[in-house]
């Protein structure tokens, strides 16, 4: 399911992003800072639901949710720091989902996550291996250790995990680990790389640097400097 953040405050941007991984880590979250990159993304993506922030620069949030009604069908949610009813009634006017005020709470956010997550139905199975994957990311964790953790046969639950979430066991948890390790090499600055890399995982350096470039295109440590300049 793809997703489009707007917010001309990149952090906003980053915490929003962060809190969707972390709950629903396959989902795609694509982020703009105006309504022209929006507009861009819109033309690009399929996009289901899109949070935009009513005080954008040029074009307002809600300006942009009526160009936007014209030309997608995606869900949109207002997100913004003024908790004033007339900027409700003109949102509700236009056919938004929902309204959720700055800061961004993760429960409020997650309150409304929660109705799109339904469209993706895991079974109990696959929703506890998840689970699991998610507490024990930084361990060497197998199929074999989650097959037996909840009871079910190897193979079972690797053709189901490949059925219900649409990749494997193996790519998931790289997926995850890789997630983690973005937010620790900005929210950590004095972790070294090889420290990370333990944290997250990996068995060793040049593997998760490996997994890394290949996931984002940048070394562990461009990254870094791309988005804090340390």
């Amino acid at each position: 399911m793809n997703i489009l953040l707007v917010d001309d405050e990149p952090l906003e941007l980053e915490q929003m992003e962060y809190l969707i991984n972390k709950n629903f880590p396959m989902w795609e979250v694509h982020k703009a800072q105006d309504a022209s990159q929006a507009m861009k993304i819109l033309n690009q993506v399929d996009v289901f639901l899109a949070f935009l922030d009513i005080q954008l620069p040029g074009k307002t949030g809600l300006e942009l949710a009526k160009e936007m009604k014209a030309l997608s069908k995606a869900d949109i949610v207002m997100v913004t720091a003024f908790q004033n009813f007339e900027y409700a009634h003109a949102a509700i006017k236009l056919g938004v989902v929902d309204y959720i005020t700055k800061p961004v709470i993760e429960e409020d956010l997650v309150k409304v996550l929660n109705n799109y997550s339904q469209l993706i139905r895991y079974s109990n199975q696959i929703q506890q291996s998840l689970k699991l994957i998610h507490q024990n990311y930084e361990e060497k964790i197998t199929l074999h250790y989650l097959a037996s953790k909840i009871h079910i046969n190897p193979a079972y639950l690797s053709r189901k995990f490949q059925e219900e979430v649409g990749v494997g066991f193996s790519e998931y948890v790289n997926h995850y680990r890789l997630m983690m390790a973005k937010k620790m090499l900005i929210d950590k600055p004095e972790a070294s790389i090889g420290e990370i890399s333990e944290k997250c995982g990996f068995n060793s350096q040049h593997y998760f640097s490996q997994m890394f470039r290949k996931e984002t295109g940048l070394s562990p440590r461009e990254y870094r400097l791309k988005e804090i300049g340390q």
